[in-house]
């Protein structure tokens, strides 16, 4: 009987990842296409091809290995690509903030659905695809591409400043306070393609808005999925802003993000993120406070089972007197998966009278799941309050003990357990529609 050896060469830290199959002619331009986008794409080309893939010998990705990212798989969505596969959920469009939307946009591969209420646009509101945004507000975009987070900050930002196929721009003019909250939903379904993102919001003085974003789509059995995009924030002085980002890509979806908010003399952004989905994350969020009387909170919600891998590298930057940031990131990890927390805050030379605090918590539901997590803090003045913390453990046997006395069945009392767990972070979410979301995510991930 002929016998079959299988040999297997094992991948070294230094091997380089194959180029995505992405050429120059494959840039998202045409001919009704502003002279600064084409300029803005390919400086963006141009630096992506000059910069590598990031390594496990680099310090941000070291417990974050893509040395399996089958980047020669994946191929860019053609126009009307979305006809052919699956339809958004109608769940996914439902309001979770509010009994109603401002404005709803749907993205999706090859093509978007935007719809807005005549009252926001009368009110000098811009809430629309990039695609559109290029054509219609081009004296708006070329002051914002670009302003908050650069194409070089790495090799996945340069890919999407570059090919960026959808987005979103919202601008809101100074002084318009917007009732009911703006949805976005990117749906990305589909086995190999890559789903390449832009998302741009703009407060001026005085505004206020409610936005929520996700990041969706079904998880298939066979193939992968690819997601790399930028998130560019900038909240103006005096303005508010409650920005909602749920990530629940399906299981087969490496995704890549870089995000950064910039925040003003006394405004204010509460940032909540929640990430359940993805085969592989690696999430750069950083919280840029630039003004005097400037705040931003950060709540972060994860959960993770199978082989899933969740990588959220945070920065609060404090860059002028009299700032605060306020960080609280929970997770709970089941099977083989793992989470990577890494946090940093920043205090820079003068500015003083900074109030820095960040958190991370995990849960470990298994024996071979894992979280890592990695606080920091670097002060350049001297008349501060800065603290942090991060723990990791099991539950407790004794909490066990307690509700199995009083006839609660094991599998009701673990998540009787993970909920009182979470509850500190879903009570930092003054939205019952994702807080039910949440909840629902806890009892199927528990099951």
């Amino acid at each position: 009987m002929a016998r079959t050896i299988v040999t297997r060469t094992r991948r070294t830290a230094d091997q380089e990842l194959q180029e995505f199959r992405f050429t120059k002619e494959l840039l998202p331009t045409t001919l009704d296409t502003p002279d600064f986008i084409r300029d803005y794409r390919m400086r963006a080309w141009q630096t992506y091809q000059s910069m590598p893939f990031p390594k496990i010998t680099d310090e941000p990705w070291r417990r974050t290995d893509i040395r399996r990212l089958p980047t020669v798989d994946f191929r860019l969505p053609g126009a009307g690509e979305f006809q052919d596969l699956p339809a958004v959920p109608g769940e996914l469009l439902q309001p979770l903030v509010s009994d109603q939307h401002g404005g709803q946009i749907v993205l999706q591969p090859g093509g978007s659905m935007v719809d807005v209420s005549e009252e926001l646009r009368s009110k000098g509101v811009i809430f629309t695809d990039l695609f559109t945004a290029e054509r219609h507000y081009g004296d708006k975009l070329a002051h914002i591409l670009g302003q908050v987070v650069r194409s070089d900050e790495g090799k996945f930002a340069a890919l999407a400043a570059a090919y960026s196929q959808t987005g979103v721009f919202l601008y809101v003019p100074s002084g318009v306070h917007i009732e009911h909250p703006l949805h976005s939903v990117l749906w990305g379904p589909g086995v190999d393609l890559a789903h390449l993102s832009h998302i741009l919001v703009w407060l001026e003085e005085g505004s206020s808005l409610t936005y929520v974003h996700e990041s969706a789509s079904l998880t298939e059995p066979s193939g992968h999925g690819f997601h790399a995009g930028i998130v560019e924030i900038h909240v103006g002085a005096g303005a508010n802003l409650r920005f909602v980002e749920l990530q629940s890509w399906g299981e087969h979806v490496w995704n890549f993000s870089h995000e950064r908010a910039r925040v003003s003399r006394d405004g204010n952004l509460d940032w909540i993120f929640v990430a359940v989905g993805s085969r592989l994350t690696k999430n750069i969020s950083d919280l840029d406070l630039i003004g005097d009387g400037a705040s931003g909170r950060m709540s972060g919600f994860y959960f993770t089972d199978g082989v899933q891998h969740l990588d959220h590298d945070t920065q609060q930057n404090h860059l002028a007197p009299h700032t605060t940031s306020d960080l609280l990131f929970k997770g709970a990890l089941k099977d083989r998966s793992r989470s990577v927390w890494q946090g940093m805050i920043y205090v820079a030379p003068g500015a003083q009278k900074t109030d820095g605090y960040q958190a991370n918590r995990n849960l470990i539901l298994s024996d071979k799941a894992r979280a890592d997590s990695i606080p920091g803090l670097e002060i350049m003045a001297d008349d501060v309050r800065c603290t942090h913390g991060a723990t990791v453990g099991k539950i407790d046997p004794e909490e066990i003990f307690y509700t199995r006395s009083r006839g609660i069945p094991l599998p009701e009392a673990q998540k009787l357990i993970v909920e009182g767990f979470f509850d500190p972070v879903i009570q930092r979410i003054p939205f019952e529609g994702v807080q039910n979301r949440l909840k629902k995510t806890i009892e199927e991930k528990m099951t």
